[in-house]
C-alpha cells in the first residue's frame, strides 16, 4: 500500500466493481490508454477479476470519499524484459482530471520504486494527443526518449506515442533541486 495526502494505492477488492465500472465506462478514459471504454458491468467484472489476481495493478482510492477513482499499473519491462526497469500505465475517472491527483500518484510510485531500490529505470508513454498524461509525465521529471507507435487491437487503431524515461539518478537529482 502506498499513501499520499489525498489517495491510497492498494490492491483491488470485489467491492470496487461499481467504482471501476463508473470510470471504465466513461467515454474517452480507456480510449486515451488504448482500450475501448466498458459497455457493461460484466466487462468490468472480468477486468476486476484480472486486476485482483495481478500484482501489477493498484486501485487509486480517493480518501475524501473512499472511492476508487482510477488505477495505476506498475508493469514489467515490455521491451527487453530488464529486471531493473518498470513501465507505468494509468487511468483516472474524468471527474478527477485536472486536480493534480495523478501527478501525486506517479510521484509516490516513483518514490516507492526508487527509494526502495526496486528498480533503476521507469518508463511511461502516452499518445501524442493525450496532453493530460503528457503533462503528468513531464511534471514528474520524466525525459522524452523517442516517438513510437502503439497498436490497439481493441480499438483497431495505431496511435502515435511519446516514450519517456526517468532513471534513479534523474529522480535523485530532481529531489536535490527541490
Amino acid at each position: 500500500m502506498i499513501e499520499t495526502e489525498r489517495v491510497i494505492l492498494r490492491r483491488f477488492k470485489e467491492e470496487d466493481i461499481k467504482d471501476l465500472n463508473e470510470y471504465c465506462s466513461q467515454e474517452g478514459v480507456g480510449e486515451k490508454a488504448g482500450w475501448k471504454h466498458h459497455e457493461s458491468i460484466f466487462e468490468s467484472k472480468s477486468i476486476l477479476k484480472m486486476f485482483m489476481k495481478s500484482i501489477e495493478q493498484y486501485a487509486i482510492v480517493y480518501k475524501e470519499n473512499n472511492k476508487v477513482i482510477g488505477h495505476i499499473g506498475i508493469h514489467k519491462d515490455s521491451e527487453e524484459g530488464r529486471a531493473d526497469t518498470k513501465e507505468l500505465g494509468y487511468v483516472l475517472n474524468k471527474d478527477y482530471w485536472g486536480k493534480g491527483i495523478m501527478t501525486e500518484v506517479v510521484q509516490a510510485v516513483l518514490e516507492y520504486l526508487f527509494k526502495g531500490n526496486v528498480v533503476d529505470n521507469v518508463y511511461a508513454c502516452c499518445f501524442t494527443n493525450n496532453t493530460g498524461s503528457k503533462r503528468v509525465i513531464e511534471k514528474c521529471g520524466f525525459k522524452f526518449e523517442c516517438n513510437d507507435k502503439y497498436v490497439s487491437r481493441t480499438l483497431n487503431t495505431t496511435f502515435d506515442s511519446y516514450d519517456y524515461i526517468i532513471t534513479r539518478e534523474m529522480w535523485e537529482g530532481s529531489r536535490k533541486d527541490s
